[in-house]
């Protein structure tokens, strides 16, 4: 689904690459870019771009579907490297985007593994939300709405579960610089040829028509590695 702008360009320049030795299940590095990261060995041959949204249903289904056989099948071995792309749709989207982006740069991989195992739970409560808990997502400063999104979606017991504490995470979300290189790489992402809703994958830059779920790029991936 095509997003709303939610914020305008403020002509802050893009962060640059950040590599750092990975953590927990993550093999190899983690390159941190504005929009994203990057997971895997840097020298593998293949990219495997994931297009995701938090509060897209089928993105949270393709990411705990995926994960297990990414990682020992295509990750550990070397054979690709996994770059994720935020394309935020809307201000839970980018709440969740930048607790995601919270903390060490290494943990971000098993940040964003923990918040979409995680969405079951949560965004029904972002999708069921009451009439004076939306009132309180539009009302005050950024920061102010944010807090009340992580506050009234349950995003902070996650956010503590992966070592943010509250007082880092309201930090994280007061970071008006974060949730702009956010906003526009993922405006950069929606304007990428090809990609017309989330999920969507692309493999060293071409994007895969059509595919939007792990059964339609599993076989894909097990037809270009047939042999090896």
């Amino acid at each position: 689904m095509k997003p709303t702008r939610m914020l305008q360009a403020l002509g802050v320049a893009l962060a640059a690459l950040v590599t750092v030795a990975a953590t927990g299940n993550a093999p190899g590095t983690v390159s941190v870019q504005p929009g994203g990261h990057t997971v895997g060995n840097p020298a593998a041959p293949v990219t495997l771009t994931e297009y995701v949204s938090y509060t897209c249903p089928h993105c949270g289904a393709f990411s705990r579907e995926s994960e297990g056989a990414l990682q020992a099948g295509y990750l550990a071995p070397g054979r690709l490297k996994v770059e994720i792309r935020h394309l935020i749709r809307d201000p839970v989207d980018l709440t969740v985007a930048m607790l995601v982006n919270c903390g060490a740069p290494a943990r971000i991989p098993q940040n964003h593994a923990a918040f979409m195992r995680a969405q079951p739970d949560w965004l029904p409560r972002a999708t069921n939300a009451t009439a004076a808990q939306r009132a309180r997502w539009t009302t005050g400063t950024d920061a102010a709405k944010r807090r009340a999104i992580a506050s009234d979606v349950a995003l902070y017991a996650i956010a503590e579960r992966r070592g943010i504490n509250r007082v880092a995470a309201d930090r994280c979300l007061a970071d008006q610089g974060l949730a702009t290189r956010l906003a526009e790489a993922s405006d950069a992402g929606w304007k990428v040829p090809g990609i017309t809703g989330t999920p969507s994958f692309a493999l060293n830059g071409t994007v895969l028509t059509g595919t939007h779920d792990w059964a339609g790029l599993e076989w894909q991936l097990a037809a270009r590695y047939r042999g090896q």
